[in-house]
Formats: structure tokens, C-alpha cells, sequence
């Protein structure tokens, strides 16, 4: 599929992908929205833990772990990141993100680290990050039960891949998500949510970031 490297609203950049009509972020900021959704309505729901084990499906750019792995070292924290991407983007593609420049210079090797570390493997990015890149198609991966405190779903819309938002695919979450947390995504569709309730989670519909009226979190309770 082509891909193109386009700028939002917020100065940062992203990935169009032409035969969607797709973006891997908002068109009303990729960072914004990245913080929105999976820093403040994700890891601080949990802000008085000190470990936490997240996955991500969708891992994409690799903008949602770098700003997780800022967190975790500005904030003390100890988190074990997985991220399943069936289309890894090529270091020529990161390169034109820039995505090391919108945290300053002093992060710059951190991007750099994630980016470079070899898929399939667990690697330390820092003494308070760990990342596990996966190439996988989710409906192939087999999950451990109860494994993950949050999981992000970052996924393409519905109307891009609808097969993304399967019921089976959530049931399969579901059971990997220990008892009291929850999945965590920017989308709000209905039949999503009914999906989401029909697999065994709670619903709590939030403020969407820049560009969207609601956003979605999912607990298992």
C-alpha cells in the first residue's frame, strides 16, 4: 500500500496511507491526540502504580511507546511494553516523522533506540522501559491470560479495517487483561462499544482528544 508522510494540525507528522484514505493519527494532531488518549486517559488512571504491562496493537509509528518510555523515566516508572505491528514503517520513514524533535534533543537517542532494537525480542530501552516489538497479524498472536494492565488500541478505524474490531478479537483481549484494567482507544463507534460490552467489559465513554466529541475506556471488573 502506499504511504505517504503528511503534517497536522499540530505540527507533527504522520502517515497517510493512500489506498485508505487512512491516517495512522489525527489529522488534528498526531502528538495531541497520542497524549490524550493513551498517556492521560491511560497510564494516569493508574498513576499510583509503579509497574505496569502494557500491549499495543498497532504499534505503527512508535510514537505511542516513545511517549510511554518519556513517562515512565520522568515519572519513576517500571513498564513492560508489547507492540504488534503486521506492517513495521522503514527507519527512511521514521526519519521524515521527526518524532525525536517534539521532545526535545535529550530524547532524541531514546526514539532512536526504539526504533533500531531488533523485532520478536524483549529489549531495555532504558532502566525503566522494556519493549517488545512483535510482526504479527493479532489474529494470529497468542496471548498469555491476564497479562497486560492497559491495553491501547490504536488500530486503524473501523471503516478502514473493520476486521480490526472484531468481537473475537476483543474476547481475545479480554482474557489478556488482568482483572481491573482495562483497554483503552480513541474510538467511540457504537457497535465497537456493544462489541467491547458483549466481550466482558465495562463501558466508560470519556472526552475524545482534538477533532473527536468522545473517546472509549474498557474495564474488566
Amino acid at each position: 500500500m502506499k504511504r505517504e508522510i503528511i503534517e497536522t494540525a499540530d505540527g507533527s507528522k504522520t502517515i497517510h496511507i493512500v489506498d485508505l484514505d487512512e491516517n495512522y493519527h489525527s489529522n488534528h494532531g498526531a502528538l495531541q491526540e497520542a497524549e490524550h488518549v493513551f498517556i492521560q486517559n491511560g497510564i494516569l488512571a493508574f498513576k499510583d502504580k509503579k509497574h505496569l504491562s502494557i500491549f499495543e496493537m498497532g504499534f505503527g509509528t512508535g510514537l505511542n511507546a516513545f511517549l510511554t518510555c518519556l513517562y515512565a523515566q520522568e515519572n519513576d516508572l517500571i513498564i513492560d511494553y508489547d507492540g504488534i505491528e503486521a506492517y513495521p514503517v522503514s527507519i527512511e520513514e521514521m526519519n521524515q516523522l521527526d518524532y525525536d524533535s517534539l521532545k526535545g534533543t535529550e530524547n532524541s537517542t531514546v526514539f532512536t533506540k526504539i526504533h533500531s532494537t531488533t523485532w520478536n525480542e524483549k529489549n531495555e530501552i532504558n532502566s525503566n522501559f522494556t519493549l517488545t516489538k512483535i510482526e504479527n497479524k493479532i489474529e494470529n498472536q497468542n496471548f498469555h491470560p491476564e497479562k497486560y494492565d492497559i491495553v491501547y488500541y490504536d488500530a486503524f478505524g473501523p471503516r478502514a479495517q473493520e476486521e480490526m474490531w472484531s468481537l473475537e478479537i476483543f474476547q481475545k483481549l479480554y482474557a489478556s487483561i488482568k482483572e481491573g484494567g482495562f483497554l483503552v482507544t480513541y474510538c467511540a463507534k457504537g457497535q465497537v462499544k456493544r462489541d467491547l460490552k458483549t466481550a466482558g467489559f465495562k463501558i466508560e465513554a470519556l472526552p475524545g482528544p482534538l477533532g473527536k466529541r468522545e473517546m472509549t475506556r474498557a474495564w474488566k471488573r
